[in-house]
């Protein structure tokens, strides 16, 4: 039997700047598991991730364990649900060490000092994004992906137990998105449910459930290797994929 969902939204539309983003949508991640939400530009995919995430306005609810989201105090959600958005802000000046510290702040009393917890998780969340080397550098010297593994590293340092990012591969070359599916896989094992808006397909066909979004809708939800998913794949990118299995892995193909 699976595990009941860690969130669920239930969307009767999203309007940003008066124009409507997303139309009517239910989107429950299946709970322990990496589902990944792909589609073309402007489907709504990061716009669904920040509602998913309570971070946008909408008309509908979306629930953390059963419960409305707004019924749990704020640092108790940041516990539970950690975020990883696209160009981050975050102060140049800091450094690497000091930027994935942030992430343990929902465990942290007010003004207290970081505790050795603290400092072991953060410690384990750097290496395991192969950014520890650089700990003690500001992170306005860091080229694109170092800045991008610390930023995950931050993420992972919160240990919640749900982990939204919204296309986390940016800026990395391929063996560090190897890296990134592994730590993923490490996470759902441990009992973590991961959602990642990813562009890339052959990354996101490696998931145990892929969300296909186009117009504001979901489309299609199902396993990397079903041919509804294929099929839905093929019509949002308009028939210009080739979807085939080599190697026992799914690739998606400019047709």
């Amino acid at each position: 039997m699976s595990a009941a969902p860690l969130l669920s939204l239930e969307l009767r539309s999203l309007k940003l700047g008066g124009s409507t983003i997303l139309q009517p949508l239910r989107f429950a991640p299946q709970a322990r598991a990496w589902t990944a939400v792909v589609g073309p530009n402007g489907a709504g995919k990061s716009t669904m991730l920040r509602a998913l995430t309570g971070l946008l306005p909408f008309d509908g609810t979306l629930q953390l364990q059963n419960q409305p989201w707004h019924s749990w105090p704020a640092r108790e959600r940041a516990r539970q649900v950690a975020w990883l958005g696209q160009n981050e802000a975050s102060a140049d000046e800091l450094s690497a060490m000091d930027v994935v510290m942030l992430g343990r702040l929902p465990h942290q009393p007010w003004l207290a000092p970081a505790s050795s917890a603290d400092h072991a998780a953060v410690e384990q969340a750097m290496r395991m994004t192969q950014s520890w080397d650089w700990r003690e550098r500001p992170l306005g010297q860091l080229s694109g992906g170092e800045r991008q593994r610390v930023l995950l590293a931050r993420a992972l340092a919160v240990r919640a137990q749900a982990l939204l990012m919204d296309e986390p591969l940016a800026h990395l070359d391929p063996p560090h998105q190897s890296d990134w599916v592994q730590i993923v896989r490490g996470l759902v094992t441990e009992g973590v449910t991961v959602v990642s808006v990813l562009h890339e397909l052959n990354i996101a066909l490696q998931a145990d459930s892929v969300v296909v979004m186009d117009a504001g809708r979901i489309v299609h939800q199902g396993p990397p290797a079903a041919c509804a998913t294929h099929a839905a794949l093929q019509q949002v990118f308009q028939q210009r994929l080739l979807i085939l299995q080599v190697q026992g892995r799914w690739l998606a193909l400019n047709a």
